[in-house]
Formats: structure tokens, C-alpha cells, sequence
């Protein structure tokens, strides 16, 4: 018989995991990120420790990228996926450190940078980017992997900055699809690298991987066979308006929490 986390009661355990199945359905059925729906919810509402949570996504990020990936990478272009992996790279490590420095010393400050990038995620679901007429420089890349690695070194959560960046290519949809999945790769693959050289892959996070993998796998299997009746662009606005609250809430949970220290 599996124990629990060591860090989580059986009924957190029980809620992150109802998270982590709601995050997986709603990803397959509305294409929308996991990992931003699983830190908000389980991180934001306190159920369970954001450097641990962080670490599960990203696994749970780097198992999906190698089932979506293989062989479709290539004509890519080498000149942005390098660009993409020269911010990502140093950034991720300063990501995970502040993650460290801020769970130890100020969580009321990382609770507002979890709130803002929730709400930034949902506000960026509903924008709608308009291509450029010509393709940004190398170096625009480089900037989008920068703050890329920064959010995913913090949170897990590389999303917003590369999707917003890519979708304003002029570029084929299936090329930039390809080319979010490989940034997601790289940044979650990174991360745990780095992670788990400095001892951050513990007992808790493999424990909490081995529960939450399945479940992830059974709620994607229960999208794609019980698709709910509404359109896929429904379920996006109820994904966008469901983050915009979240991140809403745990902006004001932020502030009330400095304005307690501050009192």
C-alpha cells in the first residue's frame, strides 16, 4: 500500500489530486495548460508546498512533451529553437533559486508572483495576437525563453511568454504547436536537471508523481472518450474566466497576508 506524502494529509493529498484530474480533463477537452491550472488551484489555495508541486508538473510536463514530440521537431529551425534555449538555460536556474529564496523568507511575495502569473495566464487565453507581417529577430526568442525560463524555474509553468511570442509569427499553426511543445521540453527537462541536483527531487515529489501520473492519464482518457457537448471554444472562456478568478483570489490572499505582516 502507497502512504501519502510525507508533507501532505491524506485529505490535501485527496484535493491536489481532484486538481490534478479537473487540470487534465479540461487540458485535453479545451487545449489549455495543466500546469498553470494545477499550480493555481492546489498551489494558490495552499493544499500542498509550491516547490514540490513545481516539480511534479514539470515531470508531468517532460512526460508529455516525449509522447507529443518525437519526430516532429525537425524543421524547426535551428536558429530559434537555439535563441529559445540560451534564455531558457540560465534563466530556469535563477527561477528555481528565487522559488527557494522566497518559500524560505517572504511567501506573502511569492503567493503575489503565483496570483499575477495565474491571472496573466487566463488574461492571455482570451487574447487573440496578431501575427507580424515579418518573423521577430533571434534575439526576440532569446528574450521569450528568458522570461519563459524564469516562469518555469519558479512555478513549472513556462506557458504565457513563449505562447504569446510564438502565436505572433507569421508561422504555420502546426509549426508553432510543435515549437511550444519543444520549449515546454526544454524548460521542464532543465528544471528538473537542476532540480534534482540540488537534492530537490525528494521522496515527496516521486510519491506524488506516482499518484498523480495515472490520474492525469485517466481524466486525458475521459476528455478524449466524454467530451463535454459544449464547443472547445467554451471551454477555453470557462478555463479563462475560472484562471482570472483564481488569480484574482490569490492576489487578494497575497496582500492580505503582507498587510498581516506589515501589521
Amino acid at each position: 500500500m502507497i502512504s501519502t506524502t510525507l508533507t501532505m494529509e491524506s485529505g490535501a493529498l485527496l484535493g491536489t489530486l481532484a486538481v490534478m484530474a479537473v487540470a487534465g480533463y479540461l487540458h485535453t477537452v479545451a487545449g489549455f495548460g495543466l500546469g498553470m491550472i494545477v499550480m493555481g488551484a492546489a498551489g494558490g489555495i495552499g493544499v500542498a508546498s509550491l516547490p514540490v508541486l513545481a516539480a511534479v508538473v514539470s515531470l508531468l510536463t517532460l512526460a508529455n512533451s516525449a509522447i507529443a514530440l518525437p519526430g516532429g521537431w525537425r524543421g524547426l529551425g535551428k536558429h530559434r529553437v537555439i535563441a529559445l534555449a540560451m534564455g531558457i538555460v540560465p534563466s530556469i536556474m535563477l527561477g528555481v533559486w528565487l522559488l527557494a529564496w522566497l518559500s524560505a523568507s517572504s511567501m506573502a511575495l511569492l503567493t503575489l508572483l503565483l496570483g499575477a502569473l495565474v491571472l496573466y495566464g487566463g488574461v492571455s487565453v482570451g487574447l487573440r495576437p496578431r501575427p507580424r507581417l515579418q518573423e521577430s529577430p533571434s534575439w526576440s526568442y532569446a528574450v521569450s525563453g528568458v522570461l519563459t525560463g524564469l516562469c518555469g524555474g519558479l512555478f513549472g509553468v513556462p506557458g504565457p511568454p513563449a505562447i504569446y511570442h510564438c502565436y505572433r509569427q507569421p508561422l504555420p499553426l502546426e509549426t508553432i504547436r510543435l515549437l511550444l511543445i519543444l520549449c515546454f521540453a526544454i524548460t521542464s527537462g532543465m528544471r528538473t536537471l537542476f532540480v534534482a541536483t540540488q537534492g530537490g527531487l525528494t521522496a515527496d515529489v516521486w510519491e506524488l508523481a506516482i499518484w498523480a501520473i495515472p490520474v492525469v492519464g485517466a481524466a486525458t482518457w475521459l476528455g478524449r472518450r466524454y467530451p463535454p457537448a459544449c464547443s472547445a471554444e467554451k471551454m477555453r472562456r470557462v478555463a479563462m474566466l475560472a484562471l482570472i478568478a483564481l488569480g484574482m483570489f490569490i492576489l487578494i490572499k497575497g496582500l492580505l497576508s503582507l498587510a498581516t505582516l506589515g501589521g
